[in-house]
């Protein structure tokens, strides 16, 4: 009889649900290695059409990386802009994340500010550097708020969305329960809005790193940004192509990272929708 009734009460772990049919990591991993021989085809003929001095073949750039990367030019200017990246990215979400949780946990607070965001939101971040040059100079200070504020918005509104639209069935069989503001806010809300939350920290990563690349364009010229213009002004075209590729690698480690980051949270989301 003990044992039936811990049958009973063993809570049941739910699964991220899947369309199709499952993923095999070999089969995969093969897809992936199939488009990726593509691309690289694609860029060699790009380049024999074009030039090898507009555009230069894989072999030249691959060339170019050991000499950028061997007299440490190119992992200087890295560090630098992985630097400048995550200063602003952590920075934007730090602050959007509460203040999103803010706005669509207090109805009147979040449709309030719910223009004002969407108006900066739609301006171009651009338009804004002059002004963050008089202000904050040419170093460090100046690209880590430009970087701020082109990946803000994006995680604000996600996740100001992810509050506004959880489940309201859910929050009435609570309200029901006798459940508490605050624990209807983190049982229900806050893991609702934690897809959401993920969403707007993928969007607002890709924005800031294209954001540390204009930051260092427009300011000081260092960090990969500065590489580019000097390699673009001077059409030494096979490590301008080095750096783009440092730069997709880039990406591509953030985005993966985040992966990993929303794996975890959907865990810790499905314990926390079980009073």
């Amino acid at each position: 009889m003990a044992a039936q009734e811990d049958r009973a009460v063993t809570p049941i772990t739910q699964r991220r649900p899947r369309i199709g049919p499952r993923l095999s990591h070999v089969h995969l991993n093969v897809w992936r290695s199939l488009v990726f021989v593509l691309l690289i085809a694609f860029w060699w003929l790009m380049a024999v059409f074009a030039g090898q001095n507009f555009l230069p073949t894989p072999w030249q750039t691959l060339q170019a990386s050991f000499q950028v990367i061997g007299d440490g030019t190119v992992p200087r200017a890295t560090l630098d802009t992985v630097m400048v990246f995550l200063a602003g990215f952590i920075a934007a979400a730090a602050f959007a994340i509460p203040f999103g949780l803010l706005m669509g946990g207090f109805r009147v607070f979040g449709a309030t500010l719910e223009g004002y965001v969407n108006a900066l939101s739609a301006m171009p971040r651009v338009s804004f550097i002059p002004i963050i040059i008089v202000f904050l100079g040419l170093g460090y200070e100046a690209k880590i708020f430009i970087v701020f504020i082109g990946a803000v918005m994006p995680i604000l509104i996600n996740t100001y969305a992810g509050v506004l639209n959880c489940d309201g069935e859910l929050v009435e069989m609570a309200r029901s329960a006798g459940a508490k503001d605050t624990q209807i806010f983190r049982k229900i809300m806050l893991p609702g809005a934690l897809p959401y939350i993920t969403a707007g920290l993928r969007v607002g990563a890709s924005l800031a790193l294209i954001n540390t690349v204009v930051a260092e364009l427009y300011t000081a010229v260092k960090g990969l940004g500065g590489l580019l213009s000097v390699y673009g002004n001077s059409f030494r075209m096979a490590p301008y192509f080095v750096v783009v590729c440092v730069l997709a690698l880039i990406g591509v480690a953030v985005m993966q990272s985040l992966k990993l980051l929303e794996r975890r949270m959907d865990h810790w989301r499905y314990r926390g929708e079980r009073f």
